[in-house]
């Protein structure tokens, strides 16, 4: 069970733990909408992420998704194949179903671009004059990793629960030292702030949301594992006592010796991220042939 469970961290939950690395900045400062950077706004989507966990984790995954599967097969196709023809209408759950797996599709084009920018972002922090490299070094990693695919990850997919697991660790710590520096933010927990953060900022704070789900769609099974107060709150802490900490709030919480061994970690640890989601692409894919939905065609790939 100990190493199915350190194995399915690395494959399944892979993607859940990068989202600290953007998702605090882009709410702030996201094309297309500007918030303040003020204490009640940081806990307002300190909030709304919070709540978003409880709501999409506790409630809808856990209490819902998984007690319903298809023979043991989970996942929206599965579930769609479940839909019975009945007078003609179950065509508009199927097309629900289809749309809902089409989000993924969407994840998987953003995700390893996102990620892996975010990440090698921190180079900026250790050292200003890497800034121009920055891109270029995104676009190698991210060029290797979709080259690597018809290679399979059976073999290097041994290393992702290890990794992954040393990577949930240091975003431990870095959030516990924030907390117990700044207790108050646990505030974030009443739903006030956040209905108050919609109420102040309007249709900025609905743009700002998208943002905001970056901390909650992709943290699905993040609740049980470490709980979200650990993952929500230490970027809203520094933010809150240095606003032009929103450059980098997650890099900012590292002392300064310790920036490049972060960048490393979590450049490392959103390649996996980025796998896990491509590899969950390349199964719906799989799924969605078998099922009629997509062309017939030959799959290539890490699965």
């Amino acid at each position: 069970m100990a190493t199915a469970a350190l194995g399915a961290l690395g494959i399944v939950y892979g993607d859940i733990g990068t989202s600290p690395l953007y998702a605090m900045r882009e709410t702030f400062r996201g094309h297309g909408h500007s918030i303040v950077v003020a204490p009640d706004n940081v806990l307002g989507v300190l909030s709304l992420i919070f709540w978003s966990l409880v709501i999409i984790i506790s409630i809808k995954y856990l209490v819902f998704v998984m007690r319903t599967d298809n023979d043991g097969e989970g996942g929206i196709l599965a579930l769609t194949s479940l839909i019975r023809p009945r007078g003609g209408g179950h065509w508009a759950l199927v097309l629900l179903g289809l749309f809902g797996t089409a989000l993924p599709y969407g994840d998987g084009m953003i995700t390893p671009a996102i990620s892996v920018l975010a990440a090698v972002e921190g180079t900026e922090i250790a050292s200003p004059a890497l800034a121009d490299f920055v891109v270029p070094a995104a676009v190698v990693i991210n060029v290797a990793l979709f080259a690597l695919q018809q290679r399979g990850t059976a073999t290097i997919g041994k290393l992702f629960g290890p990794i992954m697991l040393a990577w949930f660790a240091v975003l431990a710590i870095l959030g516990i030292g924030q907390i117990v520096a700044e207790p108050a933010v646990l505030r974030a927990a009443n739903p006030l702030y956040g209905v108050r953060f919609f109420i102040e900022n309007g249709f900025q704070a609905f743009l700002a949301l998208g943002s905001v789900f970056l901390g909650g769609h992709r943290w699905r099974g993040a609740l049980c594992r470490h709980g979200p107060f650990r993952e929500t709150a230490h970027p809203g802490r520094l933010v809150r006592v240095r606003a032009a900490a929103m450059e980098s709030p997650f890099y900012r919480l590292a002392p300064e010796r310790g920036v490049l061994p972060l960048v490393v970690l979590a450049t490392v640890a959103t390649v996996i991220a980025s796998q896990a989601l491509i590899s969950g692409v390349f199964s719906l894919t799989m799924q969605a042939i078998q099922m009629g939905f997509a062309p017939r065609m030959r799959i290539v790939g890490p699965l």
